[in-house]
């Protein structure tokens, strides 16, 4: 860590069962089952955990990018936000979509709100050059 680096926040999940088990927050907060992707598991399975997670950071970081910017978004933004799990030759790998409204922001501000917020994202920086994403206004 350099100087200038600050840990804020450290998250710690224990799983069990892989995706057919379950994963729990060591302070107890998050506590789910895991099931397979399209089955009738009783559980989530990791493609919608990290969907969630992401909209909800990249939401935080729209609301920084529009600060950033000196814009003020008239509206709470709405993140759909869409994981695929996909397989090739034999490897997994995701694609994403993140589908976000801006109501009432004309197009042009909006844009330059979510491509600052693409670049402030934790979430997509983690992404950038190892999945396919798509930040789409809607």
């Amino acid at each position: 860590m350099s100087a200038q680096e600050r840990l804020l926040y450290t998250a710690r999940t224990r799983t069990t069962g892989g995706r057919d088990g379950a994963s729990r927050s060591d302070d107890g907060r998050l506590e789910v089952r895991l099931s397979m992707p399209g089955t009738r598991g009783a559980g989530t399975n990791p493609e919608q955990l990290f969907a969630a997670a992401w909209s909800a950071c990249f939401e935080g970081a729209v609301a920084v990018a529009a600060r950033k910017l000196h814009v003020t978004i008239p509206a709470e933004p709405i993140i759909d936000t869409e994981v695929d799990l996909n397989i090739a030759d034999g490897e997994y790998f995701l694609r994403a979509r993140l589908n976000v409204s801006l109501p009432d922001l004309p197009r042009d501000i909006a844009w330059a709100v979510l491509d600052a917020a693409h670049q402030i994202c934790p979430y997509s920086k983690a992404t950038r050059g190892n999945v396919d994403v798509a930040i789409n206004l809607v």
